[in-house]
């Protein structure tokens, strides 16, 4: 089984990742595959970074690229996947044709304190650019960019995260109970 998370910075992609893993999923994240490629450049890991070679990928290969790689990793290697990030239309459609798109969606504000405190070295930004960048990301006509409102409204499931850790938990439970339900017919 497939499932490709998408949504927000700080909406709590993670938190789902990690329930699915406990169910046996093998994780695979484009902001890690994207992070890999930026060392190898030698560039610094920042937001603004990831979202221009992810661009840079999307437009040089095709839209759908980079979650194209993680699936051909992921099928060498486990056959419950998760792939973490999706960001563009085309790789929604490429999770949806095999498989379910999951979306997470909670409060701006909400979403920066999250990041504020988790202090990953990407995170370190103010609100006024923690809502830029996500304003860039949010919506573009260009295939090869990021598109996250269309991504989210594509998904199979969406699940906002606005409350605590476990009330998110419950929301997946429910989620994971039926998207099996769904395999099983």
């Amino acid at each position: 089984m497939i499932i490709g998370i998408t949504g927000t910075l700080g909406a709590g992609k993670g938190t789902i990742v990690e329930f699915l893993k406990q169910k046996g999923f093998m994780h695979f994240s484009v902001r890690e595959y994207l992070n890999a490629k930026l060392e190898s450049r030698g560039l610094p890991l920042n937001r603004d970074n990831q979202a221009n070679l992810a661009n840079e990928l999307r437009t040089t290969h095709s839209p759908s690229f980079i979650v194209e790689q993680l699936l051909e990793r992921a099928k060498a290697k486990a056959e419950n996947v998760i792939i973490e990030s999706i960001r563009s239309v085309a790789e929604a459609q490429l999770i949806k044709q095999g498989g379910i798109l999951l979306a997470v969606d909670a409060d701006p504000q909400i979403r920066y304190d999250r990041i504020s405190e988790r202090k990953s070295e990407t995170d370190k930004i103010s609100y006024e650019k923690f809502l830029e960048q996500e304003k860039r990301e949010m919506f573009s006509t260009n295939p090869h960019q990021q598109n996250l409102s269309e991504c989210i409204k594509m998904a199979d499931f969406v699940l906002e995260n606005n409350e605590t850790i476990e009330v998110l938990n419950e929301k997946i439970r429910e989620v994971y109970e039926r998207i099996l339900n769904m395999a099983s017919e």
